[in-house]
């Protein structure tokens, strides 16, 4: 396991992320109450979103202040198209972004309801045909990142070589195991930070979470397997953190949210930026859920993820 980011081994100044993940064209349709089967109900507001978790936590990072590199796959179609581009206006590196040209792009469809909970079903196009082959060619990006930030929406295959790429070359590994599903044992032992909600953690601990004292519970089963530090997502109930110094819970800011589509990637994606500047993890968490709560009072995915110009003078750059 990689040496943990800190202000002794990074500094002040931000160094890159790399990003290995899903980028997902969201078809987004906004509907009063989600249908009962067979049912048919009239929805409102459709529109399409740059998304994937991988693409949503590279543009988090570079928002907040990081120099980010996204490692990806989108066909060969409009959709691939518009998502670079989206990332690259942004400042992504998307060199390591390649084309497939016999699958189509990955999509998203997302129903976001009146009490702005959403539902996701996703293709995975293209995302499915990234390989540890095109990591090797971007070895050199991953061997000199602050932070490799890993997901599941790509093969396990992937992420487990990327995982071992940043082991090797001692950049510390996080892991936001969403989808969820099984873990290989592999990859337990090579994540520094292991950060998912309550259905991931309840899915990979056996642990039904639904408040901050089961959250801990199931941390500190998660920490049994070999993750140094895990961060538990609570949506309003905030984030509950064990780590090698003990458990503690950080509770949320109390907001309005319109729209929770993006909410965990921008936490990710504070989190990350402020481990990159030095800042102790609790400091980093609360980054994170500043800028979450940004992100649920807006709408979308990438265009609820706020900049650091807007966070608090607490978080100055």
């Amino acid at each position: 396991m990689a040496e943990p980011v800190n202000s002794s081994n990074i500094g002040r100044n931000p160094r890159s992320l790399v990003v290995v993940g899903s980028l997902n064209m969201d078809l987004v349709l906004r509907v009063a109450r989600v249908p009962e089967p067979g049912e048919t109900l009239t929805g409102r507001n459709f529109a399409l979103v740059p998304g994937g978790k991988g693409a949503n936590q590279a543009v988090a990072c570079a928002r907040l202040g990081a120099t980010v590199t996204q490692i990806g796959r989108v066909g060969a179609d409009a959709f691939g198209a518009q998502l670079k581009d989206a990332l690259a206006c942004d400042g992504i590196d998307v060199r390591h972004v390649s084309v497939d040209a016999a699958a189509s792009t990955g999509v998203a469809m997302i129903l976001v309801d009146d009490a702005a909970q959403n539902r996701i079903i996703l293709a995975p196009g293209a995302n499915a045909t990234l390989t540890p082959a095109h990591l090797e060619e971007a070895a050199d990006v991953i061997a000199g990142a602050a932070l490799l930030v890993l997901q599941l929406e790509v093969p396990m295959a992937t992420v487990e070589s990327a995982a071992a790429m940043a082991v090797r070359s001692g950049c510390p590994v996080l892991l936001n195991p969403a989808p969820a599903q099984p873990l290989p044992d592999s990859l337990w032992g090579a994540v520094d930070y292991l950060i998912p909600n309550e259905t991931e953690a309840s899915a990979l601990t056996g642990i039904a979470v639904s408040d901050p004292a089961s959250a801990a519970a199931a941390a500190l089963k998660l920490r049994q397997r070999g993750v140094r530090t895990v961060l538990m997502t609570l949506g309003a109930q905030g984030v509950v953190i064990a780590g090698p110094d003990g458990v503690r819970h950080l509770p949320a800011e109390v907001v309005k949210a319109v729209d929770t589509t993006a909410a965990g990637d921008t936490f990710i994606g504070g989190f990350s930026v402020g481990l990159a500047e030095g800042m102790s993890i609790d400091d980093a968490a609360r980054l994170g859920q500043r800028a979450a709560a940004l992100c649920v009072g807006r709408r979308g995915a990438q265009p609820a993820i706020p900049y650091r110009r807007e966070i608090s003078p607490a978080f100055p750059r």
